[in-house]
């Protein structure tokens, strides 16, 4: 079997599945997948590149949570919500966010309102890992434009019980001990919606994502709703890298697969003039040296008219040389670069909105 590479997207009407040769020239769609009757919305979709299993995390208040799993490559589905839900009494969980996929059948679901969840047999049942929301904050926190959302999930690779999440608008927050305690990492990052005395609170900022950086243990992303920050101790600190971007506000971050220092992001306009590319040119913007200068990467993208956005879960690369970088749009638009964004194709249209982007590389 040759190489196989498959964008994964998460839509407002289901999930949809692109597949290429390791060329990556051209892209067959598939789906709506996750329709019972009617096609679920799919904030996150992923793949487990030890297994080949794909994951879809939905749902909304209508419908209730749920994972849902695909063993064949998109050909077939199925799945559940066994143990996606608070205890008797709270808020009820309405939707999955966010999903992570660890060694050994272990798979975490963020969750909204904010909480997470672990499976320990590859999203069949799921167990509530309350120390996250036992934390004191916990009260005060207020929830983004998109609700109270758990949608960062960062695992690290190194180190089995060392879990980030983001948190609109609450924060991030880590625990070191596989979700039973947690400590807010949010030092250093502002929140400039509040009083002037209090720009800099524990707690409280309305991060947009977060991303860890390869080969680097303690390297940490975050674009925020207040700007764009790195950290180098695992999120105890944060120090700004906006300077030379045309904004300070986006949603969706994307590490590099095997380079720390590589960041690519998707900046918008503003957070109250419209949330579309700035001058409705559309660009990614890359550091190669950590934050400390950017670049725009236009060439292939509309530099006219582009009044679109790209959501935070709505970028992402895959694994090859050099690495491909794929985004989607709020108007379901799917662009691919298969030189680490040095020129740019359109490989979808006319989707619905495009939540997520995730790659999966199947090899022979």
């Amino acid at each position: 079997m040759a190489r196989k590479v498959l964008v994964l997207l998460g839509t407002k009407k289901g999930a949809f599945i692109l597949e290429s040769g390791a060329a990556r020239r051209d892209w067959a769609l598939r789906g709506p997948f996750c329709d019972s009757e009617s096609p679920w919305p799919m904030n996150h979709v992923v793949g487990d590149a030890a297994t080949g299993r794909i994951y879809a995390g939905g749902g909304n208040e209508w419908f209730g949570p749920a994972v849902w799993q695909s063993d064949d490559l998109g050909e077939s589905w199925r799945h559940s919500s066994r143990g996606l839900a608070y205890a008797a009494g709270e808020t009820p969980v309405k939707a999955v966010w966010s999903l992570a996929v660890a060694p050994g059948g272990r798979l975490y679901a963020g969750v909204e309102p904010a909480g997470l969840f672990r499976s320990q047999d590859a999203g069949e049942s799921f167990t509530h890992l309350d120390g996250l929301q036992q934390h004191p904050s916990r009260p005060e926190w207020n929830p983004g434009g998109a609700g109270l959302i758990l949608h960062s999930l960062v695992l690290d690779p190194d180190d089995a019980e060392s879990v980030w999440v983001g948190i609109s608008a609450a924060g991030v927050f880590h625990s070191a001990d596989g979700g039973r305690s947690w400590t807010a990492r949010n030092r250093g990052t502002r929140a400039d919606y509040n009083p002037e005395d209090q720009r800099y609170p524990e707690h409280g900022q309305c991060v947009h994502c977060v991303v860890k950086a390869p080969g680097l243990r303690h390297r940490l992303y975050q674009q925020n709703h207040c700007g764009m920050y790195r950290s180098d101790d695992g999120g105890a600190t944060w120090q700004s890298i906006e300077r030379g971007l045309p904004s300070s506000f986006g949603f969706p971050a994307a590490a590099h697969p095997r380079d720390p220092d590589t960041l690519f992001l998707v900046p918008l306009n503003g957070d109250v003039r419209g949330r579309y590319m700035p001058e409705a040119k559309a660009a990614v913007w890359r550091t190669r040296d950590g934050g400390a200068s950017w670049t725009a990467l236009r060439q292939g993208l509309p530099q006219q008219n582009a009044y679109f956005n790209v959501l935070r879960q709505a970028i992402a690369t895959d694994p090859l040389e050099p690495a491909g970088l794929y985004f989607g749009t709020g108007s379901g638009e799917l662009y691919a670069s298969a030189d680490e964004g040095e020129t740019w194709a359109r490989i979808a249209e006319h989707l619905p909105a495009i939540t997520s982007v995730e790659t999966l590389v199947v090899e022979p």
